[in-house]
C-alpha cells in the first residue's frame, strides 16, 4: 500500500538518505498497560540505525500503534532521513495514514495528525501494510517496553543497553532541576501553562533560598550553565541562581510548561465544571489534548528532545535547569525509565530541587527528587 508523501522539494545535488521504519504498539488489556516498539533500517544495508521502545501508561492498541509510527518518524527526521518507508502490522494505521479511513476516534485524531506533520517534513514516505511475522523487530521492542513498565526483567537484554545503572560509563551530564517560586495562580491553584506571571512575595523569598541552597552544591560556579524556560517566573527564579553564582542565564523554549489553552487560569472545579467528559478523560489518559492546549504525551515528547539537546550542548557537565512541575516531571521520568502515570503519582513542590544524571551509555540515575530543605 502506497501512502502520503511529503511536500518538501527534492534537491538534485544532494545524494538521498533513504530509511526504512517499522513500527508496533500493544496494550495488554485494549485497554490496559502499554508500549510501543520502533526501529530504523539503512535501507541499503539493512543495518539498524536507531531503536525507539517506551511503556506510556494504560491506552489502546490503536494509540500505542500510533505513538510507535510517532517514535519511528522522529528517530528517521534526527538522523537526517529524506526518503522513508513505513512498514506496520497495523492495517488501522496504515489506512488511515494513507487517507482511505477517516480517523474517527478522538483519542487519535491529535496522533495522527502528529504524524501527518512528521511525514511532510521528508521529502517522500509510503506506508506499506506488513503481516505481524514480518514485524518482529518492532514488536519485540514494544514488548520489552511494556515489561520494563510492569517491572519485569527481558528476557533477552538488548546488546545497546548498559544491564544496569551500576555499569554506568563516563560522565554524566547532571541535571539540576529547579521549580520555579509561587505565583498568585500557583497559591490558587489554577492551571497556570502559558500564562506569564510573575512571582510572589513569597515566591520571590524562596527562590532566594533555593539559589543560596544550588550554589553550595558541588560543580557549582559561575561557569555553571543555567538554562530556563522563557517564561517569567522561571526566568526570575533563574536570574536569582545567576546573581548567587555569577554564572549566566540562557533560556530554551523546550522547558516552557504544558500548554493547557482553554484551562489555563481555571481551577481543577472549573476546567472539570466546563468540559466534564474531556477533563476525566485527559486526567487518566496522557494522550488527550486539553481544548486548544496539548497533551502529556506531546509534553513528554518536546522535553524528550531538549534533554537531548541539553546533553549534546553540554555532554559531561553539571548545568541548572529553571523550569516548571510538568517539564521537570518528564525529565525524572526518563531518568527512571518509567510510564507516564509517574505524572499524576509523583508531588513537586514550589521551589523544589530534584538532580537526574543521564550518561553517555543510555544509562540514567535519579539523585534527589523534590527536596525543599532550603525552604524550612
Amino acid at each position: 500500500m502506497r501512502g502520503m508523501r511529503g511536500d518538501s522539494d527534492s534537491d538534485p545535488g544532494v545524494r538521498p538518505v533513504k530509511v526504512i521504519v517499522e513500527a508496533d504498539g500493544g496494550s495488554r488489556g485494549n485497554p490496559g498497560p502499554a508500549g510501543y516498539g520502533a526501529v530504523v533500517f539503512d535501507a541499503a544495508t539493512g543495518a539498524v540505525l536507531a531503536e525507539r521502545a517506551e511503556g506510556i501508561g494504560r491506552a489502546t492498541n490503536n494509540v500505542a500503534e500510533y505513538m510507535g509510527l510517532i517514535a519511528g518518524l522522529e528517530a528517521a527526521a534526527e538522523l537526517g532521513a529524506d526518503t522513508v518507508s513505513v512498514r506496520m502490522d497495523s492495517k488501522l494505521v496504515v489506512e488511515q495514514m494513507c487517507g482511505r479511513w477517516q480517523v474517527k476516534h478522538p483519542s487519535m485524531q491529535p496522533l495522527a495528525q502528529r504524524a501527518r506533520e512528521l511525514v511532510r517534513a521528508f521529502q517522500s514516505v509510503e506506508f506499506d501494510w506488513i503481516a505481524r511475522g514480518k514485524n518482529t523487530h518492532a514488536d519485540r521492542l514494544a514488548n520489552e517496553a511494556m515489561d520494563r513498565q510492569a517491572g519485569i526483567e527481558p528476557k533477552v537484554a538488548k546488546p545497546a543497553k548498559a544491564p544496569s545503572w551500576t555499569g554506568a560509563q563516563g560522565e554524566p551530564t547532571r541535571l539540576l532541576l529547579l521549580r520555579h517560586g509561587q505565583t498568585a495562580m500557583s497559591a490558587e491553584r489554577r492551571y497556570s501553562g502559558r500564562v506569564d506571571v510573575a512571582l510572589t512575595e513569597l515566591g520571590e523569598a524562596q527562590t532566594e533560598a533555593a539559589a543560596k541552597r544550588v550554589a553550595k552544591l558541588d560543580h557549582v560556579d559561575a561557569t555553571t550553565p543555567i538554562v530556563a524556560s522563557p517564561l517569567s517566573r522561571t526566568r526570575a527564579t533563574a536570574n536569582a541562581v545567576a546573581a548567587a553564582t555569577g554564572a549566566e542565564v540562557t533560556t530554551h523554549e523546550g522547558l516552557i510548561e504544558t500548554n493547557f489553552g482553554d484551562w489555563d487560569g481555571l481551577t481543577f472545579a472549573e476546567a472539570s465544571a466546563r468540559d466534564p467528559e474531556l477533563h476525566t478523560r485527559w486526567l487518566s489518559d496522557t494522550s488527550v489534548t486539553a481544548p486548544n492546549g496539548e497533551s502529556m504525551d506531546e509534553v513528554h515528547r518536546r522535553v524528550r528532545k531538549t534533554r537531548d539537546d541539553l546533553i549534546t550542548r553540554y555532554g559531561g557537565k553539571t548545568l541548572i535547569v529553571v523550569s516548571h512541575v510538568t517539564p521537570i516531571k518528564c525529565l525524572l521520568r526518563m531518568g527512571l525509565d518509567v510510564g507516564p502515570s509517574l505524572l499524576f503519582r509523583l508531588h513537586l513542590d514550589l521551589a523544589s530541587l530534584s538532580i537526574v544524571e543521564f550518561y553517555p551509555d543510555g544509562n540514567a540515575s535519579v539523585r534527589l527528587v523534590n527536596d525543599t530543605s532550603h525552604l524550612a
